[in-house]
């Protein structure tokens, strides 16, 4: 097929290729893109299609073959990666950058540095100190729940996090942390 055939059959069957491909994306953005993608296959082929054959059904499978290999590639990268709108994830809990007042990555480094710090005094504690800690800023529990569960009384359980708490500031004073 030669470059005026090919125009021909894009006169003459181009619009039920495109309704064509609306129709199998569902929609007229991802069907132009369709419909595009298979423009530029047979184009690329033209030299090996033949005016005389059924050049409609081979543009249609075409564009099918077309559209499966795009899904398929879709849902693989969904599995890999799955892709949720940012509303679904904040409703989640996720957080999103405020880019007005976007984060450096010096101070997300300095940040990671003072949790790994604190999380390295909070291990050094004794058992009994540590354990209500972790349970209330880990676990998000309260002080009645905590003291259910490590059977002592509340007065026990807030006693033991503000003794924490104190350790805590103390070693963080002396190495000059003042927050």
């Amino acid at each position: 097929m030669n470059n005026d055939e090919f125009e021909r059959f894009v006169l003459k069957f181009g619009k039920d290729i495109l309704r064509f491909c609306r129709m199998t994306a569902g929609d007229a953005e991802n069907g132009d893109e369709l419909y595009q993608d298979t423009m530029l296959k047979l184009l690329e082929k033209r030299n090996r299609l033949d005016s005389m054959q059924n050049t409609k059904s081979y543009a249609l499978s075409t564009s099918i073959y077309l559209w499966k290999n795009k899904k398929k590639k879709y849902a693989n990268r969904m599995r890999l990666v799955p892709i949720d709108s940012m509303d679904e994830m904040s409703d989640e809990g996720y957080g999103f950058a405020d880019y007005d007042n976007e984060v450096s990555p010096e101070s997300i480094v300095l940040k990671q540095n003072e949790i790994d710090m604190i999380q390295g005094f909070v291990k050094t504690l004794p058992e009994k100190y540590r354990i209500p800690i972790y349970l209330y800023y880990s676990a998000n529990m309260q002080i009645n729940e905590i003291s259910k569960i490590l059977g002592l009384p509340e007065g026990t359980v807030k006693s033991r996090m503000r003794k924490t708490k104190k350790q805590l500031k103390e070693k963080l004073e002396a190495i000059g942390y003042d927050r």
